[in-house]
């Protein structure tokens, strides 16, 4: 039985500091400022301390464990990106502070740029947008206005794979697009020929993942591009996967017109409940008056201006037929420098290193499963991730859920469950680079155990998790019916 997470510590009379006395004269505070009942905890430092501390054991994380969330690339978070993010320069920095007072973080900012263009093969980005989906919808407003600036407002359609990541169709949805689903074939890709059913004159595009959900690679990838770029429409690249493509293969060069980074998942920014996020978008060079802004230019005429190590001055500037602001300051900053640091510590070598070692981890761990846990594209090699299915035939009571329940005992966090939604209980995989194959071993070690513990004692897989604070939630209910002050204690 482990220790109950109590929550109400409370006290009257204790006190966690004492603060020294008052060096200004006391003023009441006005009345309209002043709630008549705020019942502050009244707790000691060292009550606070433990509480918390026990809070971070009870939680996984990837500071403890592997992390092998598909499509999600949860991976080490270097400390180094950390260190510099605190850089008085940079954290202190005020995001209205004018430009010329904050020529370093410009700098960055610009380098960052034209980092990302490079990488992937693009003419122009825009730091701006705050997370993922926030960049999915920006690229698709960038799309519509491009076919509006051209006259041709008819384009309301965006064609998007069943492969896709889930938040493209309403992203779609949420810039006023019809969103026309095509399926997969049986080897992955794209169906070619419900594409090309698809194309007319009214479609705005094609929003694609590459490599998609399932871990494969488009092998058609170039004629797809054609195919749309024929119809008159545009190629939007979901990016999530660009940890697999680092130094290998550029979508922008590929002719995909448009795509969002992932910063958080590509680039080792703090993902989910460490971040917040952080979606820039890339753009071909027609595509470049379009970008939200401001962005960040070399200002005309500077050079003049450069320091003594040639640096010149750097300004805001409003791209030409821009779609305006996407939010209010510049990017989530602090996600910038960690992105800009992790790129210059790695290189362009390096990052081709982390994606060749994605791609292998999860080649290796796959090898090792499929003949226990059926992968519907396992005579392929997968790119970053893999799609297995939380199913036996010998066990039919068990499923993905209960895998990943189970996964937790072995002090390993769940992969992502059930999705992409076309296979069935699906346990998206992605163990990334920074594991060993020390790490691996013991991951695959675990699910083949679960495997085993599925046909001869279903019940201990079933009722898992057994050694967690807490046992199987009502996560429906949890949703609906939030308790925020109360005293937890487990399951029997």
């Amino acid at each position: 039985m482990t220790e109950p997470l109590i929550y109400e510590l409370s006290t009257p009379g204790r006190k966690g500091a004492v603060l020294p006395e008052a060096d200004v004269p006391h003023y009441e505070l006005p009345e309209q400022l002043l709630r008549k009942n705020l019942p502050l905890p009244e707790v000691s430092q060292i009550d606070v301390t433990r509480h918390f501390t026990r809070m971070s054991q009870a939680n996984m994380s990837i500071d403890t464990t592997m992390y092998p969330l598909g499509s999600c690339t949860m991976k080490y978070n270097p400390r180094i990106n950390e260190d510099v993010a605190r850089m008085p320069g940079f954290a202190a920095l005020h995001p209205l502070q004018d430009g010329a007072t904050a020529q370093g973080a410009l700098y960055l900012m610009y380098q960052l740029q034209a980092f990302l263009a490079e990488i992937a093969g693009f003419a122009a980005v825009s730091l701006q947008p705050a997370a993922g989906a926030h960049g999915e919808l920006t690229g698709i407003l960038i799309m519509r206005a491009y076919h509006r600036d051209r006259g041709d407002s008819k384009r309301t359609r965006m064609l998007i794979p069943d492969s896709a990541h889930g938040t493209n169709p309403a992203s779609s949805a949420m810039a006023g697009l019809q969103v026309v689903q095509l399926p997969s074939d049986s080897r992955g890709n794209v169906d070619l020929e419900a594409l090309k059913a698809n194309l007319d004159d009214t479609v705005c595009g094609l929003m694609i993942t590459n490599p998609n959900t399932l871990g494969m690679f488009e092998e058609h990838i170039e004629e797809v591009v054609n195919l749309v770029h024929a119809a008159g429409g545009l190629v939007y690249g979901d990016g999530a996967n660009m940890n697999a493509l680092l130094g290998i293969a550029k979508p922008g060069e590929i002719g995909f017109d448009v795509m969002h980074y992932n910063l958080h998942k590509t680039f080792s920014t703090p993902h989910g409940g460490g971040g917040p996020g952080s979606g820039p978008v890339a753009v071909a060079k027609h595509l470049e008056d379009f970008l939200p802004g401001p962005i960040v230019r070399i200002k005309p005429g500077s050079e003049k201006d450069a320091d003594e190590n040639g640096v010149p001055l750097y300004e805001w500037r409003q791209p030409a037929k821009s779609i305006g602001r996407m939010r209010a300051f510049a990017g989530n900053f602090g996600m910038l420098v960690r992105a800009y640091t992790y790129i210059r510590v790695h290189g362009a070598e390096g990052l081709r290193a982390v994606s060749q070692n994605a791609v292998l981890n999860a080649n290796y761990v796959q090898a090792r499963i499929k003949h226990v846990y059926p992968v519907p594209q396992g005579d392929r090699h997968c790119m970053h991730e893999f799609v297995a299915q939380g199913k036996f035939e010998d066990a039919p009571g068990v499923r993905a859920l209960d895998i990943a329940k189970r996964l937790m005992d072995y002090h390993f966090h769940p992969p992502t469950n059930y999705f992409p939604l076309i296979v069935s209980e699906a346990l998206m995989i992605e163990p990334t680079e920074t594991e060993s194959k020390q790490t691996l071993d013991q991951y695959i070690a675990a699910l083949l155990a679960i495997a085993d513990e599925a046909e001869t004692t279903p019940d201990v897989v079933t009722t898992a998790p057994h050694t967690a604070p807490m046992r199987r939630l009502d996560e429906v209910r949890a949703a609906k019916e939030l308790v925020l002050c109360c005293t937890f204690e487990p399951t029997a």
